[in-house]
Protein backbone atom coordinates (compact mmCIF):
# COMPACT_ATOMS: atom_id res chain seq x y z
CA UNK A 1 0.00 0.00 0.00
CA UNK A 2 1.21 3.45 -0.10
CA UNK A 3 0.21 6.41 2.00
CA UNK A 4 0.00 9.70 1.80
CA UNK A 5 -0.61 12.72 4.62
CA UNK A 6 -1.87 15.70 4.73
CA UNK A 7 -2.13 18.53 7.20
CA UNK A 8 -5.51 21.06 7.39
CA UNK A 9 -5.63 23.97 9.65
CA UNK A 10 -8.57 26.43 10.11
CA UNK A 11 -10.07 28.95 12.72
CA UNK A 12 -12.96 30.81 13.18
CA UNK A 13 -13.69 33.80 15.41
CA UNK A 14 -16.33 33.33 18.43
CA UNK A 15 -19.64 35.00 18.23
CA UNK A 16 -21.95 35.20 20.81
CA UNK A 17 -25.53 33.65 20.39
CA UNK A 18 -24.20 31.27 17.65
CA UNK A 19 -24.10 27.29 18.49
CA UNK A 20 -20.84 25.75 19.32
CA UNK A 21 -19.94 22.70 17.68
CA UNK A 22 -16.66 21.33 17.77
CA UNK A 23 -15.71 17.63 15.55
CA UNK A 24 -19.57 17.45 15.00
CA UNK A 25 -20.62 17.88 18.21
CA UNK A 26 -22.59 20.44 19.77
CA UNK A 27 -21.10 21.81 22.75
CA UNK A 28 -22.94 24.14 25.60
CA UNK A 29 -21.16 27.79 25.56
CA UNK A 30 -22.40 30.85 25.47
CA UNK A 31 -20.65 31.89 21.56
CA UNK A 32 -19.74 29.55 18.52
CA UNK A 33 -18.21 30.32 15.70
CA UNK A 34 -19.26 31.84 13.16
CA UNK A 35 -18.79 31.91 9.80
CA UNK A 36 -20.47 31.19 6.42
CA UNK A 37 -20.53 27.75 7.61
CA UNK A 38 -21.61 25.82 11.26
CA UNK A 39 -17.76 27.01 11.83
CA UNK A 40 -16.73 23.84 12.90
CA UNK A 41 -13.27 24.44 12.97
CA UNK A 42 -12.38 20.73 13.80
CA UNK A 43 -14.29 19.02 11.21
CA UNK A 44 -12.91 21.66 8.75
CA UNK A 45 -9.81 21.13 9.69
CA UNK A 46 -9.85 17.49 9.12
CA UNK A 47 -11.70 18.01 5.97
CA UNK A 48 -8.37 20.09 4.37
CA UNK A 49 -6.35 17.69 5.87
CA UNK A 50 -7.95 14.58 4.17
CA UNK A 51 -8.11 16.86 0.85
CA UNK A 52 -4.65 17.52 0.65
CA UNK A 53 -3.72 13.80 1.94
CA UNK A 54 -5.20 12.99 -1.78
CA UNK A 55 -3.87 16.21 -3.44
CA UNK A 56 -7.37 17.29 -4.13
CA UNK A 57 -8.05 20.88 -3.72
CA UNK A 58 -9.22 22.77 -0.37
CA UNK A 59 -12.27 23.68 1.06
CA UNK A 60 -12.63 26.77 -0.10
CA UNK A 61 -12.84 25.79 -3.31
CA UNK A 62 -14.89 22.44 -2.38
CA UNK A 63 -17.03 24.31 -0.30
CA UNK A 64 -17.79 27.81 -1.67
CA UNK A 65 -19.02 30.83 0.07
CA UNK A 66 -22.06 30.51 -1.95
CA UNK A 67 -25.52 30.38 -0.92
CA UNK A 68 -25.75 26.17 -1.75
CA UNK A 69 -23.32 25.69 0.61
CA UNK A 70 -24.71 28.43 3.59
CA UNK A 71 -24.89 26.63 7.27
CA UNK A 72 -23.37 23.63 5.92
CA UNK A 73 -22.36 21.06 9.08
CA UNK A 74 -18.99 19.93 9.09
CA UNK A 75 -20.51 16.63 9.40
CA UNK A 76 -21.95 17.29 5.77
CA UNK A 77 -18.80 18.39 5.13
CA UNK A 78 -16.48 15.60 6.19
CA UNK A 79 -19.42 13.15 4.36
CA UNK A 80 -18.64 15.11 0.69
CA UNK A 81 -14.94 14.71 1.46
CA UNK A 82 -14.85 11.33 2.28
CA UNK A 83 -16.97 10.53 -1.05
CA UNK A 84 -13.83 12.20 -2.62
CA UNK A 85 -11.31 10.13 -0.79
CA UNK A 86 -12.73 7.48 -1.71
CA UNK A 87 -13.28 8.28 -5.41
CA UNK A 88 -9.39 8.85 -5.47
CA UNK A 89 -9.01 4.90 -4.21
CA UNK A 90 -8.10 5.75 -0.82
CA UNK A 91 -9.01 4.96 2.32
CA UNK A 92 -8.26 6.73 5.94
CA UNK A 93 -5.56 4.89 8.40
CA UNK A 94 -5.86 7.43 11.22
CA UNK A 95 -6.28 11.43 12.06
CA UNK A 96 -5.36 13.46 14.54
CA UNK A 97 -6.50 17.11 15.21
CA UNK A 98 -5.15 19.23 18.00
CA UNK A 99 -8.30 22.18 18.86
CA UNK A 100 -6.82 25.45 20.44
CA UNK A 101 -8.66 27.39 22.49
CA UNK A 102 -8.95 28.95 26.11
CA UNK A 103 -12.95 27.77 26.62
CA UNK A 104 -14.47 25.69 26.53
CA UNK A 105 -12.39 22.71 28.36
CA UNK A 106 -12.39 19.81 25.53
CA UNK A 107 -11.67 16.96 28.11
CA UNK A 108 -15.66 16.22 28.95
CA UNK A 109 -16.47 16.27 25.19
CA UNK A 110 -13.21 14.70 23.95
CA UNK A 111 -14.57 10.95 23.48
CA UNK A 112 -17.77 12.10 21.69
CA UNK A 113 -16.17 14.26 19.01
CA UNK A 114 -13.74 11.11 18.61
CA UNK A 115 -16.54 8.67 18.47
CA UNK A 116 -18.38 11.16 16.11
CA UNK A 117 -15.56 11.80 13.36
CA UNK A 118 -14.21 8.38 13.37
CA UNK A 119 -17.52 6.88 12.48
CA UNK A 120 -17.53 9.38 9.62
CA UNK A 121 -14.07 8.56 8.17
CA UNK A 122 -14.23 5.18 9.49
CA UNK A 123 -10.80 5.05 10.96
CA UNK A 124 -9.53 6.48 14.59
CA UNK A 125 -9.88 9.95 14.49
CA UNK A 126 -8.04 11.75 17.72
CA UNK A 127 -8.17 14.98 19.54
CA UNK A 128 -6.55 16.80 21.77
CA UNK A 129 -6.84 20.27 23.19
CA UNK A 130 -4.04 23.01 24.06
CA UNK A 131 -4.12 26.85 24.69
CA UNK A 132 -1.99 29.39 24.05
CA UNK A 133 -1.71 30.93 27.90
CA UNK A 134 -3.58 33.80 27.05
CA UNK A 135 -1.66 35.10 23.35
CA UNK A 136 -3.11 35.70 20.70
CA UNK A 137 -6.49 35.75 19.37
CA UNK A 138 -7.16 31.99 20.89
CA UNK A 139 -5.66 33.38 24.01
CA UNK A 140 -7.87 36.47 24.03
CA UNK A 141 -11.06 34.06 23.94
CA UNK A 142 -11.43 36.14 20.18
CA UNK A 143 -11.69 32.00 18.47
CA UNK A 144 -10.71 29.03 18.36
CA UNK A 145 -8.80 27.12 16.17
CA UNK A 146 -7.90 23.92 15.29
CA UNK A 147 -4.72 22.14 13.44
CA UNK A 148 -5.26 18.39 12.14
CA UNK A 149 -3.00 15.59 9.84
CA UNK A 150 -4.60 12.52 8.49
CA UNK A 151 -3.01 9.52 6.92
CA UNK A 152 -4.54 7.95 3.89
CA UNK A 153 -3.61 4.42 2.24
CA UNK A 154 -4.21 3.56 -1.50
CA UNK A 155 -6.89 1.06 -1.73
CA UNK A 156 -5.59 -2.07 -3.82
Amino acid sequence: MSGRIGLGLDAHRLETGVPLMLGTVHIAHPAGLAGHSDGDVVAHALCDALLSAIGDQDIGVIFPGTPEWAGVTGERMLQVVMDRVRAAGYSVANAHAVVVCEAPKLAPHRQAIQKALSAIVGAPVTVHATTTDGMGPTGRGEGIACQAVALVERDD
